[in-house]
């Protein structure tokens, strides 16, 4: 067993490095694509961007969109230089109205069956990167688009935002995670309420259920939700790249066994990190009562 988890709790080692990214702005440079990706700079060097813009079906999740954001994943997962991933929308008052349904009303049961699954896929791969990732709801995240949310390690909303997982309003459930992710976001019960009815909520309904982490008043622009998580993105970036992946990890995985096994494992990721240069550049940085240099090594 414990070899079995030593393998499981290993990080990825680094097969090659991005080079410099679009930024959001350069639609065109990237071909009109609807998953954009933008690695930020000065200060914020660590943060990376996602920027979802498929304005014209509010952020749906197509074909297309999924197999874009699928490839964007693949690649920022091996790049070291991620410190957090930021979830963003480039449609202003819609973070991911959800699922496609103009695209699935013309796929076939088994179609609908083969892409749903790719679905809870890409959902598990989001739930699975490596470094921390940050979801910025800034405008409707429904259906699909609060599953992608709640994939993500943690939420920050706009008080004027609305989310749901309204599927059963559309002779649906919830089928990339949402019925799993939910009551282990919020407990049982109320996940329950909340999927049986299909109901709707703002951002502040949200914090006060501990759906999101953090709901601000929305701004002339649009962004308030974006600016507040990067400024979160920003009291993660000092920390130790290396402490904090394993954090992840030792949550993640703890939360799916009993709590002894949760031990075992929790201890597994410290061993990891002991033999760390960050953690003797910490020790060091405590003893000559200076700030730490972290290098994710």
């Amino acid at each position: 067993m414990q070899r079995a988890l030593a393998r499981v709790l290993r990080l990825p080692r680094p097969r090659r490095l991005l080079g410099a990214r679009p930024c959001a702005s350069d639609a065109a440079a990237s071909g009109g694509r609807e998953i954009q990706v933008r690695a930020l700079a000065g200060p914020d060097r660590g943060i990376t961007e996602i920027l979802m813009n498929r304005p014209h079906a509010r952020n749906a999740l197509g074909n297309v969109f999924v197999s874009e954001l699928f490839e964007a994943l693949a690649r920022l997962r091996e790049d070291q230089h991620v410190r957090v991933l930021l979830f963003r929308s480039g449609v202003k008052g819609v973070f991911c109205a959800g699922a496609d349904l103009k695209e699935r009303e013309q796929m076939s049961p088994m179609e609908v069956g083969v892409f749903v699954r790719r679905l809870r896929g890409l959902m598990n791969e989001i739930a699975a990167f490596p470094a921390p990732t940050i979801a910025a709801m800034d405008g409707f995240a429904l259906g699909g688009g609060l599953e992608l949310a709640l994939a993500c390690d943690l939420r920050v909303a706009a008080s004027s935002a609305v989310m749901g997982l309204i599927e059963t309003t559309r002779g649906l459930l919830p089928g990339a995670g949402g019925t799993q992710r939910l009551p282990r976001c919020l407990g049982v019960a109320l996940a329950k309420e909340l999927i049986f009815t299909g109901r709707r909520l703002n951002g502040e309904q949200a914090h006060q259920l501990g759906l999101v982490n953090h709901a601000v008043a929305q701004n002339e622009e649009g962004d308030a939700a974006y600016n507040r998580a990067r400024a979160l993105a920003q009291e993660i970036l000092p920390q130790a790249p290396i402490a904090v992946r394993l954090g992840k990890v030792a949550i993640d995985r703890g939360m799916e066994v009993d709590i002894a096994s949760g031990m075992a494992i929790e201890g597994m990721c410290y061993a990891q990190n002991i033999p760390t240069q960050d953690r003797l550049e910490g020790m060091a940085a405590f003893r000559e009562k200076r700030p730490p240099k972290f290098v994710g090594k």
